[in-house]
């Protein structure tokens, strides 16, 4: 290769990169100006989430599917979803991805008061023990005691004792147990579930993960098994951040992750729908292969699809800030 060609090549390279910041700055300016600011405060109206209010009232699951479980921000933001659901939508399970033991406890917990949730949770998998996480049992006990005769569950298998579900959740495969699991759940009781997890659990669409422990890994998660059973009754809701600390510092995501443009759009915390007519821009970029990342344990990296096919609405915070751990 002569001077002059190489030459040319980095100036394609460099007008292709020129191309790219000046497309994603259009695309973060487009979606400030269609994005909701959403609140933190757990006391706070639901005004906010009114943009979810369509697809609840026809929704039989609705995931939310958080970035990190560590974050006090996407967790006190999933909190406050699913009390708009209970409050507003008569959802009334609530399925806590990842330890079936424990959520046999919470269920009981919350329908009679018996048990101490705070023993429970801190028996429990490592990302369940959080203070906020306390607080949403709580809270679904308080409105119970208010309500005994309209009462919200905690999604477990009733049918299998302790030791038996210990087993299958290592020998079996997880995201599909979690799925069969919730959907016998709604078979069974005729209950709309709000599904609390992982956002590498609950999209609702294929992925593949690069593991920062294992390698590549690319397989049906929760959320494609829940979208085949619901259709379009399984609204998958993606909770995703820019920077900030867990409490390990985490730096700000490569500029070809998605995060990267949604930390530029200006709003600190925001909801966005992401089916809806966008100019072109905007629905070019969702609809191309997305890559964005998980954290905890470790640091991962998920892509393979779009957000338009994982995804029905994207919760962003700007910064996240350690949870409240037990």
């Amino acid at each position: 290769m002569d001077i002059k060609c190489g030459f040319d090549l980095i100036i394609e390279d460099l007008s292709f990169d020129l191309m790219d910041i000046a497309t994603n700055a259009t695309v973060a300016t487009l979606i400030a100006e269609q994005a909701t600011p959403l609140r933190l405060d757990l006391d706070a109206p639901f005004d906010d989430l009114a943009p979810l209010a369509n697809r609840a009232r026809d929704a039989t699951v609705v995931a939310l599917g958080s970035a990190t479980r560590q974050s006090h921000e996407l967790s006190a933001l999933t909190d406050r979803v699913m009390r708009f659901l209970i409050s507003e939508h008569w959802f009334r399970s609530l399925a806590l991805e990842g330890d079936e033991a424990a959520s046999t406890d919470l269920d009981t917990y919350v329908r009679t008061g018996a048990g101490d949730p705070l023993a429970i949770l801190a028996g429990a998998r490592p990302f369940w023990r959080l203070a906020e996480i306390l607080d949403a049992v709580r809270w679904i006990r308080a409105r119970n005691e208010r309500n005994p005769s309209d009462p919200v569950r905690v999604v477990h298998v009733a049918e299998q004792p302790r030791e038996a579900m210990g087993q299958l959740a290592r020998g079996e495969d997880v995201d599909r147990r979690a799925a069969q699991t919730t959907i016998s759940w709604q078979e069974q009781s005729g209950n709309r579930i709000v599904y609390w997890g992982g956002l590498g659990h609950t999209v609702g669409g294929l992925a593949r993960t690069v593991s920062s422990f294992s390698g590549a890994v690319t397989g049906r998660n929760a959320g494609s098994y829940l979208r085949e059973r619901f259709g379009s009754g399984y609204v998958s809701i993606g909770l995703t951040f820019h920077h900030g600390s867990l409490p390990a510092p985490v730096e700000e995501p490569p500029g070809d992750y998605v995060e990267a443009v949604l930390g530029v759009v200006g709003l600190e915390t925001y909801l966005l729908q992401i089916h809806r007519n966008w100019p072109y821009p905007v629905q070019e970029w969702l609809d191309m292969p997305a890559k964005t990342r998980l954290i905890g344990p470790g640091t991962h990296e998920l892509s393979g699809a779009s957000f338009s096919t994982w995804f029905d609405f994207l919760i962003h915070s700007r910064i996240v800030t350690p949870a409240r751990f037990l």
